[in-house]
């Protein structure tokens, strides 16, 4: 056993990093100054979209996302279980109810025919997850459901990612991006929402501001220059010019922390081929994923023992995730588990190994030969 326990994922700050914090910290501006502006502009860049608005934390960008389409209380929300609980509890918080539908058996993603079987007159909007940073198809999705149905994007796992030539962030009407520490990029803790309509990118605006706007042509006023309207309910979602001054940094890094990644995916695509009891993660043709996840899949049966040798071995192995409807709060809004059985399968069967861009290659051939020890003796 190893002293050092080697996480699933882990941040990668940097003397440049550092600097880029250090120098919004002794400037003029620690929040709602320039640094959110040149934030917002790259990531815009990279997403292939005309407006990003950032905010406090993925959380919120989801929150904001929802409210910023017109979700309101009643309104239903498709999402899949295979996913952290925000994304269905931003539904909760506008009094909408979560729609849970099942995911492919090869991918984790949403199944675009089990959104078919459940939208309904009340379905307000369809959100995907790109799980472990593997984009879902989107095309796919928009040909099954309403032209009023929104739909959306959680991308938390896939900045940077691909689908054929669009890049996440591009693929849905509106996109949320997380930045925690684990993420491909990290403000510390941060996200922002992405979208090419100007009316939800100034709605999401104004929901990380209290609602607050001082839009003349909104107010319709000529009092002075101090005055502002509320004229939604919103909330205090900002992201600070510190937090941007780490994250602008941290993009400019993006695609080599991509390379990385999608590096130590191919070793172990290439060092776990044919081990017995192992499953792979599937890649569809025409999506360049980001891998912030790497999941292999055991037999149920093996799964806790496979888990425990790993984490003997050092490794901090996890699982992603329990199917969000199987939680007590969920519980007691009167869902019921085997309402989607293939994302219960997955969650029964998956383990998720060490990925992230400071991994050494000592750090990965220690992974790889934990795996294939555990697999020879546990499966």
């Amino acid at each position: 056993m190893s002293d050092r326990l080697l996480p699933y994922g882990h941040q990668w700050v940097s003397a440049e990093d550092i600097d880029a914090v250090a120098a919004v910290l002794s400037g003029e501006y620690l929040t709602t100054g320039p640094t959110i502006g040149a934030f917002e502009a790259a990531l815009a860049e990279v997403s292939g979209v005309s407006q990003v608005v950032s905010v406090a934390s993925g959380t919120a960008a989801l929150h904001a996302m929802y409210s910023a389409v017109g979700i309101r209380s009643g309104d239903e929300v498709i999402v899949p279980p295979l996913t952290f609980a925000a994304t269905a509890n931003a539904a909760l918080y506008l009094g909408a109810n979560p729609r849970f539908v099942d995911v492919d058996a090869r991918t984790g993603l949403i199944a675009p025919d089990a959104v078919a079987e459940v939208a309904t007159s009340r379905t307000r909007a369809v959100v995907a997850v790109d799980f472990a940073g593997h984009p879902a198809d989107y095309d796919a999705l928009r040909a099954v459901i309403d032209p009023g149905t929104a739909l959306l994007a959680d991308a938390s796992h896939s900045l940077g990612a691909t689908r054929g030539d669009r890049p996440a962030g591009s693929l849905a009407d509106a996109t949320a991006f997380s930045f925690h520490p684990v993420k491909p990029i990290t403000t510390g803790e941060g996200g922002a929402i992405a979208t090419d309509n100007p009316d939800v990118a100034a709605a999401a605006a104004r929901f990380r501001t209290h609602g607050i706007t001082r839009d003349r042509s909104l107010m319709g006023t000529d009092e002075g220059e101090w005055y502002y309207e509320q004229v939604d309910l919103g909330f205090n979602y900002r992201l600070t010019d510190i937090q941007a001054a780490l994250g602008l940094s941290q993009l400019s890094r993006l695609n080599a922390f991509l390379s990385r990644r999608r590096t130590i995916a191919q070793a172990y695509l290439e060092a776990f081929a044919g081990l017995a009891g192992v499953g792979l993660p599937m890649v569809e043709n025409a999506v360049s994923p980001g891998w912030h996840l790497f999941v292999i899949r055991v037999a149920a049966n093996r799964r806790r023992s496979f888990f425990d040798r790993l984490r003997a071995d050092g490794l901090g192995v996890q699982v992603h995730y329990i199917p969000v409807y199987w939680h007590p709060l969920y519980r007691d809004l009167g869902y019921q588990r085997g309402q989607c059985p293939t994302a219960e399968a997955i969650y029964g069967e998956s383990i998720s190994l060490p990925i992230f861009p400071a991994m050494t290659d000592g750090d990965v051939d220690r992974v790889i030969t934990a795996v294939a020890a555990a697999a020879a003796d546990l499966l």
